[in-house]
């Protein structure tokens, strides 16, 4: 995905960073916060003059902080993906070290389906939202979530990180691309989590009738 510069990274007259006042940090956080509910409810034919209408800002407002829909939306992206790692964190500082990774899947899936028409919207902007790099970008913290599971007991031992990663890519692709709803969700996840919390002595066999 491709990065843009935060408003708060505009240089001041000394060649520093001069960070936002508070009201305009907070203008600019409810415009993303509404943006991201108008674009899910309307899709493409939403407007940045609906998003100010709903921000209670000037349409000048919008504009000043995001110069094109496109840097709006890669702004509610890169939100989304901040709210993942802080996910991460507090799911591996949990006190259910067994359920973190089936708990942070279930949420990547949901979210995948739920941003479809920004993902859409991004494509249609010449920004194309790479779901790998993206998963890569939390790969230490799903790590961490796998390690704790595989300790605990409710993930094989011979699950490696890589297969898991792929797992992921190809789910989110799957919820992105054509919006599971939710029960489609939930049937998929429980296939996928019986398969990782399956006996591995059975997975060895099943490998090995394949070959």
């Amino acid at each position: 995905m491709t990065s843009t510069k935060s408003p708060a990274d505009r240089p001041d007259d000394s060649g520093g960073v001069k960070p936002l006042r508070a009201d305009a940090r907070r203008n600019r956080e409810r415009i993303i916060a509404v943006a991201e509910a108008v674009f899910a409810e309307k899709g493409p034919s939403a407007s940045t003059e609906e998003v100010a209408a709903g921000a209670g800002v000037a349409i000048g407002t919008v504009f000043k902080h995001f110069p094109t829909k496109q840097a709006l939306l890669q702004a509610i992206m890169k939100g989304l993906l901040e709210r993942l790692n802080e996910q991460l964190s507090a799911l591996a500082a949990g006190d259910r070290p067994g359920e973190g990774l089936f708990t942070f899947v279930t949420e990547m899936v949901d979210q995948a389906a739920r941003k479809r028409t920004v993902v859409t919207l991004l494509a249609e902007t010449g920004v194309d939202l790479q779901v790998a790099g993206s998963l890569q970008s939390l790969r230490e913290g799903v790590e961490a979530l796998l390690d704790r599971a595989r300790r605990a007991g409710t993930v094989r031992e011979d699950v490696r990180l890589d297969e898991v990663l792929a797992l992921l890519t190809g789910l989110c692709h799957g919820a992105l691309h054509a919006g599971w709803d939710v029960d489609l969700q939930r049937r998929t996840l429980a296939i996928v989590f019986e398969g990782l919390r399956g006996q591995p002595d059975a997975a060895a066999r099943s490998r090995g009738s394949i070959r």
